[in-house]
């Protein structure tokens, strides 16, 4: 494969966190290497981040060492993965200045011979490269029917809340980054520490401008050993959903700022309607409503994603808008019935969290579709 001049006088760095993987180190290393003699390009180096590991990866990692001074080991304690990855990350850009850095399971479920596809699809100005599962092409041949609906499910939430619609698979562990992006990169926010901390770094990078491409990958069963995916990380992962939304606080307080104003809005037209000109408490509402809706959108469009350059014509937002309402409005009573009738949640309070939760899940919604940044 010719690559790019640009690309093959590179440093590009494998990230490989690892824990009790002494049945897979050491051929993942010999794999990356033979890609490597193979292209004849991009100098390698492989950074492995052992977790104080039980058994003997450390032991094999330092009798590799010895003879390739292009393996690095360090070590810590067990505190996840996307732990892992940010003591590592932060290790390879301190001191072994890679221009690119591949992140890489060390199970053997990642195929080293697709790392030239990697290096060839940053050849056309990509930032960021996944190896997807879900995309034509890509294949989960042993997840069973449970493991690959909560896949779906997962990453569908992710791209939508997150704002990276245009990926599939934004928990996928294949990965190459340019490092002038990692270079900036808040880990700061990236609080996760477990399996959550890869959708949480590709929405980051995307937040920030990287363009990102998929490739497909076939992702297999473990060579050896058993997989490190906790209850625990599936929790985390859950609650760092809406998380992902609000990465833009300035463009949540504006969104709120003119909710507020259209409660105000709606409350004062209902009252002049029903007041003063006598309008039926039947009707009044509707035209209130809607009033409010349509100043809301105004406000929206102009003052809190004025800012943000979008593909869509005004009157599909519009549209969408009106549509993101009236889902959050379901929400907002069904949170409403099921608090005051399942768990006897006094109505105002019960009303109160439904109106909550409806706007925040109305602000990820209208903030990742309606007025989704084209860049």
């Amino acid at each position: 494969m010719d690559l790019n001049p640009q690309v093959s006088d590179m440093q590009v760095c494998f990230v490989l966190p690892t824990y009790n993987e002494e049945g897979n180190i050491k051929e993942i290393i010999q794999d990356i290497l033979a890609v490597e003699v193979d292209l004849g390009g991009p100098v390698f180096s492989i950074l492995v981040v052992d977790d104080n590991s039980k058994d003997r990866t450390q032991e094999i990692v330092r009798g590799i060492i010895l003879d390739n001074n292009a393996i690095s080991l360090i070590t810590g304690d067990k505190q996840g993965l996307g732990d892992a990855y940010k003591r590592g990350i932060r290790f390879a850009l301190d001191n072994l200045n890679p221009d690119i850095i591949f992140q890489m399971d060390s199970d053997g479920q990642h195929d080293a011979a697709l790392i030239p596809h990697f290096l060839e699809e940053l050849n056309t100005g990509k930032d960021v490269v996944i190896g997807s599962r879900f995309i034509e092409g890509g294949e989960t041949p042993d997840f069973s029917k449970r493991r690959l609906l909560i896949s779906r499910i997962g990453n569908f939430m992710v791209r939508y809340v997150g704002g990276v619609s245009h990926l599939r698979d934004c928990t996928s562990g294949f990965r190459a980054i340019r490092t002038s992006f990692l270079e900036n990169c808040d880990f700061n926010f990236l609080s996760t520490k477990g399996y959550s901390f890869q959708s949480s770094l590709i929405c980051d990078l995307v937040w920030r401008g990287a363009v990102a491409s998929e490739i497909p990958i076939i992702f297999n069963s473990r060579k050896d050993g058993d997989s490190k995916l906790s209850f625990e990380d599936q929790l985390e992962f859950l609650f760092n959903i809406p998380r992902l939304g609000f990465r833009n606080m300035e463009d949540f307080i504006k969104y709120s700022i003119v909710g507020l104003s259209g409660v105000i809005l709606n409350l004062g037209i209902y009252t002049l309607l029903t007041r003063y000109f006598e309008f039926s408490e039947l009707l009044a509402p509707i035209i209130s409503i809607e009033s409010a809706l349509i100043s809301n959108f105004m406000l929206n469009n102009i003052w809190t994603f004025g800012k943000r350059s979008s593909v869509s014509r005004t009157r599909v937002k519009f549209l969408k808008f009106h549509l993101v309402s009236g889902f959050a409005a379901i929400i907002n009573y069904l949170v409403f019935l099921v608090l005051l009738l399942s768990f006897g949640v006094y109505d105002i309070l019960a009303n109160l969290i439904g109106i909550a939760l409806a706007a925040a899940v109305n602000y990820l919604i209208n903030s990742n579709w309606t007025w989704k940044n084209s860049k």
